[in-house]
């Protein structure tokens, strides 16, 4: 069984459309609170929620927008709840980090490692109420050094429940490099409570699906759950409006605000000593510099040109498939913003 994709790039290209627009109705002031985008991870979501069917259900992280777009939820219900309007999909109160669709057997938190615990139950009622159903996990590598998401998979491996926990690896724990912050291998650690452990381009939606094909697969025929690890890149930081991310994109713009404040307490009389304000100061250039050359600023990086490349063999149908994508969810924003008092 092959990959379609077309259905995937879709998918994709669907869920990228509906984040940007979110994102500038964020930068418009039109949506408050703390905005995490999922730009980046379109073909993890996109190669796992392909193999979801009717009776599945998914425990998603504060980057639940994609997965529940995927997965077939109303944009517009996701849009006015984003809005904070009673007519949303939680009645306006839930935000874009507690998002929740019975019908979908779909729930988000903004806690990290809730996922765990949530998926866990999911597939427990699974196993008793819908055999032949799953339970998907999605979080990000920082979850993986919260406690409640390795008793979930400790609990998923002793009782044999049908469930996929999906990491999403950016290499990052909000504003912390993973690495300096976790110890061992996550994989093994997987291994070491009895679940099989996979890794997958998160790049490449292909890959994606094929891994998660197999480990769904199992998981429904009884063999319990798996671990898949997908590398991914999240190209605007933890949250919109990351500051090293803001000054690399608009140095002239953002350095002012850093630099004079910087300059006005590293003059100051009394304080730290010379020698540790100057160790504070090559620190903060040092950071500048590494994002500068960080992963998230690569334009290889991203998941849709690598999909679209392998669809250019026939560009009529690209492009009637990008204009009716892009139609869809212009409309879709237009009905929901027409329809609600901002």
């Amino acid at each position: 069984m092959q990959p379609d994709i077309w259905s995937l790039y879709a998918l994709m290209l669907r869920s990228r459309l509906f984040e940007e627009a979110i994102m500038q109705l964020w930068y418009e002031g039109l949506i408050s609170g703390e905005m995490h985008s999922g730009t980046g991870e379109e073909a993890v979501i996109a190669g796992v929620v392909a193999h979801l069917r009717e009776g599945d259900a998914m425990a998603l992280d504060h980057r639940g927008t994609a997965a529940l777009l995927m997965r077939g939820v109303d944009p517009v219900l996701i849009l006015r709840e984003l809005l904070g309007q009673p007519e949303g999909l939680c009645g306006g109160m839930g935000g874009h980090m507690h998002l929740f669709s019975k019908e979908h057997f779909a729930a988000s938190s903004g806690i990290v490692g809730a996922g765990g615990p949530t998926a866990a139950g999911f597939a427990l009622a699974a196993q008793y109420l819908r055999p032949g159903t799953v339970a998907v996990a999605f979080f990000g590598d920082g979850a993986m050094n919260q406690g409640m998401l390795m008793e979930a998979m400790n609990l998923a491996s002793a009782w044999n429940l049908p469930v996929l926990f999906v990491c999403k690896d950016d290499g990052w724990a909000i504003t912390t490099r993973s690495e300096s912050v976790t110890g061992g291998n996550l994989n093994e650690r997987a291994h070491g409570l009895g679940i099989p452990a996979v890794e997958a381009d998160g790049l490449d939606v292909s890959a994606m699906w094929e891994a998660a094909h197999d480990a769904i697969q199992r998981a429904r025929s009884g063999q319990g759950p798996t671990f898949l690890r997908a590398k991914c890149v999240h190209f605007e930081g933890h949250f919109l409006g990351f500051q090293l991310i803001r000054i690399v994109r608009d140095p002239l713009g953002e350095m002012p605000n850093i630099a004079i404040p910087l300059t006005r307490s590293f003059l100051r009389t009394g304080g730290a000593t010379l020698g540790e304000r100057l160790a504070g100061l090559k620190t903060i250039i040092a950071t500048v510099f590494t994002t500068l050359r960080d992963p998230r600023r690569d334009p290889t990086n991203d998941p849709l040109p690598r999909a679209r490349a392998t669809l250019e063999s026939d560009p009529a149908r690209l492009q009637e498939l990008e204009d009716q994508v892009e139609k869809e969810i212009s409309n879709g924003l237009a009905s929901a913003l027409a329809e609600v008092s901002l």
